[in-house]
């Protein structure tokens, strides 16, 4: 594999290693007029974005922009006037992190905190702007080749044997599941002799399915910058997941379902496709929205590897359902 770029090195760096130490901060017991005493005896080295309250431990309480603190009256409690809701960087994140945190939430800072919600530094805006500039061209493009498990920087490599070594690991999660989707096919294999209609109708079950699956793949890779995962968000994406994969299926079901109908005239193809694309397409839905989520989840790349792995899960899935069906139906 290719060494890494600079800027992949510096992606990967700590955001420890270029936040600023000498933030506004102010206490939550002191009155604005205090705050502002303060700031003018000791001012902070650097430039002043947003002021960051803390109590006695340092724990981060709040954040007050600089407009509200000097708009309200000297004797308001800094606790009246903060923002007590503060989107904190953890002190684990890397730069790529912290970029992503700029790109969905909007703001021109963000605190950096410890495990314990104690404030330890902040990064600004000039992290994304200065090191970061080409950020959002690189992500615009690697995205489309993040679903066939390629990253760009590598796509773009000389080397024919380093684009052989970076493309074919992936290749190998489709072709293991197309050789399960044979024996899937000779293990029903009484069932297509049965009806002919059921094999000639695989390729579109298979591409609804994939087209939602990568649908819910590349939605998921953008929703997760800047985000903090937990299970139960995750277990919340999934649910939402199943209801919209649901719908798709139901639409594109009655839609194929119509064709075989009036063109074969025979009802258990109908239902067969019908009931095949409804759960092969929710199921790749679901598979599509899970799959980045628990890789990032459990601290694994899901940049590459979720895309290969969502649509070879998704034809399994969608196999099994649409020959079960017709096995139950022609049995």
């Amino acid at each position: 594999m290719s060494s890494a770029t600079p800027v992949e090195k510096n992606l990967n760096e700590s955001v420890t290693q270029h936040m600023r130490t000498d933030f506004a901060r102010l206490h939550i017991n002191q009155t604005v007029g205090e705050a502002l005493t303060a700031i003018r005896e000791k001012p902070p080295e650097g430039r002043i974005i947003y002021f960051y309250v803390v109590d006695d431990e340092n724990s981060l309480k709040g954040v007050i922009p600089t407009r509200r603190l000097l708009l309200n009256s000297p004797d308001k409690p800094v606790g009246d006037i903060m923002i007590r809701e503060v989107i904190a960087i953890p002190r684990a994140a890397t730069v790529l992190d912290a970029c992503e945190f700029f790109t969905f939430h909007r703001l021109l800072a963000f605190p950096v905190v410890d495990e314990e919600h104690r404030i330890m530094g902040i990064v600004d805006v000039e992290l994304y702007t200065e090191e970061l500039s080409d950020l959002d061209r690189r992500e615009g493009n690697d995205d489309l080749f993040q679903l066939i498990g390629v990253h760009l920087t590598d796509a773009q490599q000389a080397s024919p044997l380093t684009a052989f070594r970076s493309r074919f690991p992936w290749l190998l999660a489709n072709i293991s599941g197309g050789i399960l989707a044979a024996f899937l096919s000779g293990i029903f294999e009484a069932e297509l002799q049965k009806v002919v209609a059921l094999a000639m109708f695989i390729p579109v079950v298979l591409a609804l399915a994939e087209s939602v699956g990568i649908q819910s793949v590349s939605l998921a890779l953008q929703t997760l910058r800047g985000k903090q995962l937990t299970m139960q968000a995750i277990l919340k994406k999934i649910q939402a997941e199943v209801v919209t994969g649901f719908f798709l299926g139901a639409a594109s079901g009655v839609a194929v379902g119509i064709v075989a109908l009036l063109w074969l005239g025979q009802t258990r193809v109908f239902v067969c496709l019908l009931g095949g694309i409804v759960g092969g397409v929710t199921c790749a839905a679901v598979i599509g929205v899970a799959m980045p989520n628990l890789l990032r989840f459990f601290h694994r790349d899901p940049q590459v590897a979720a895309g290969p792995i969502a649509l070879a899960c998704a034809d399994m899935m969608t196999l099994l359902i649409y020959f079960t069906l017709a096995r139950w139906l022609l049995g």
